[in-house]
């Protein structure tokens, strides 16, 4: 009876692969064909991971898996709607709709010197052959049934290459655009980043929705930093909440390399957001820095898995989560140190307020030390908004929700001042701005960066 009914959940998909793969036999090389056939068969193998498995233990996602979903159609987007979402202050900004690149939308006129910033499939279509190494070269399909998912449909997404030595001054925007469909659709974005010797960029990518549906977005990037490479990656979810967003970024570090995964979930009723470094390079730094705030009935789940695989290698977690009504969040923090690691040195924080007694939070920081000269710590709060705090903003004279909302703002900016200051800063802190106050109070906080022994763990620019 189970296997009848995890092929069920399947059927939607066995019915939609055979046609794709015909479709893309023509204009796809064969070692793509090959790396889509092997993603599709593990998927069909392990279907949808369930409660059993340790990695989703808190997040049900039978949701998604009882759900038909069709691809997303292809959908008209006015500029008039885009407004709310344009950034003045980018290098480019690439647009996405339903998962597909909109050349009419994007704008990425003269790029700066050194930066190659365009779709991924226009960039498979005339030149596969420089991406065989890298596309589908880390994310590891055999654990992760969304990755394998996503490499076995993916249409498109974007790549982006910074040329060695090269420094990209203002952020690298990629926007992807979910629209309103009649039936629950699905998108499959892949994005590829390779940052050569030496480079320095910041990429964003932001998520969100125009109109309402049931929507699946199953993303996946792959970035790969050189060596010497100082790479920041900034995700923003703030879809609405019929969406579902999973999210993988894959991260590849070589020696000396430095990158500051920053993530900010707003939206979405089941978001899942992983995050995998790899520091493959002695003497590699990595900061995963985070803020989730949930409300509603919503789920929102952090899963960050940290491989130290070479020696005098640091890293930061630092997830702050903040939930009210009915919204459950999820933290697992796992860092794994390998044999030949020596010398690492690895932290991880996770920080959570409760703001209604049915709000819940999950939360499971785990160390697997397989070295024996390192120095390794991690932990967890939960806990609600300080009375005597509270009571000290309304003996200044603020009243009771906005003292909340100040106190909540002050939580946040514990994640926001890890973020240097830029263009990439101001658009996390208009957000969650927009959202605890409808703006107006951004503009007037004072940064305090956190710090740590005198090491700022913010980003190294």
């Amino acid at each position: 009876m189970g296997v009848i009914a995890e092929t069920e959940k399947l059927q939607s998909y066995l019915e939609l692969f055979p046609g794709l793969a015909k479709r893309r036999a023509e204009r796809e090389a064969a070692w793509l064909r090959s790396l889509r056939e092997d993603a599709f068969a593990r998927f069909c193998q392990t279907g949808f991971p369930s409660t059993h498995e340790e990695d989703w233990r808190f997040t049900n996602v039978s949701a998604i898996a009882n759900t038909a979903f069709t691809p997303a159609p292809d959908a008209q987007v006015s500029e008039r709607e885009l407004t709310p979402y344009r950034q003045r202050r980018c290098a480019c900004q690439l647009v996405f709709v339903n998962g597909r690149f909109s050349k009419s939308l994007s704008v990425a006129g003269a790029l700066p010197a050194g930066l190659e910033a365009t779709s991924l499939a226009e960039k498979l279509a005339r030149a596969s052959g420089a991406l065989q190494s890298h596309l589908g070269g880390y994310l590891n399909i055999e654990r992760d049934a969304f990755a394998a998912l996503n490499t076995a449909f993916f249409e498109d997404g974007a790549y982006v290459g910074i040329a060695r030595g090269a420094v990209i001054e203002l952020p690298i925007y990629l926007l992807f655009v979910s629209t309103e469909a009649a039936v629950p659709a699905m998108t499959h974005p892949r994005n590829l980043v390779v940052a050569d010797e030496g480079a320095q960029a910041t990429i964003v990518e932001d998520y969100v929705s125009l109109g309402g549906g049931v929507a699946l977005s199953n993303t996946a990037t792959e970035l790969v930093a050189g060596e010497n490479a100082h790479i920041v990656h900034l995700m923003i979810e703030r879809e609405h909440e019929q969406a579902f967003n999973i999210s993988t970024l894959r991260i590849e570090q070589e020696r000396n390399a430095n990158v500051a995964s920053h993530s900010l979930l707003l939206g979405g009723a089941l978001v899942r957001n992983n995050v995998h470094p790899v520091l493959h390079g002695e003497g590699g730094e990595c900061l995963i820095n985070g803020l989730f705030i949930g409300h509603g009935r919503q789920h929102m789940d952090n899963y960050m898995l940290v491989e130290h695989a070479s020696p005098h290698c640091g890293s930061r977690q630092f997830y702050n989560g903040s939930l009210d009504d009915h919204a459950h969040g999820v933290f697992h923090g796992r860092i794994v140190v390998h044999k030949d690691a020596q010398k690492t040195d690895a932290k991880q924080t996770n920080r959570n307020l409760l703001l209604s007694d049915d709000a819940q939070i999950d939360t499971k920081p785990q160390l697997e030390i397989y070295a024996d000269d390192v120095k390794c710590t991690h932990g967890a709060t939960i806990g609600q908004i300080e009375e005597d705090s509270l009571f000290y903003l309304r003996s200044r004279g603020l009243d009771e929700r906005t003292a909340r909302k100040l106190l909540l703002y002050a939580f946040a900016s514990e994640c926001l001042d890890r973020i240097k200051e830029g263009p990439a800063r101001q658009i996390v802190e208009t957000l969650v701005d927009e959202r605890l106050f409808a703006g107006g109070f951004a503009a007037a906080r004072q940064s305090s960066p956190s710090s740590e022994g005198g090491r700022k763990w913010e980003e190294i620019g």
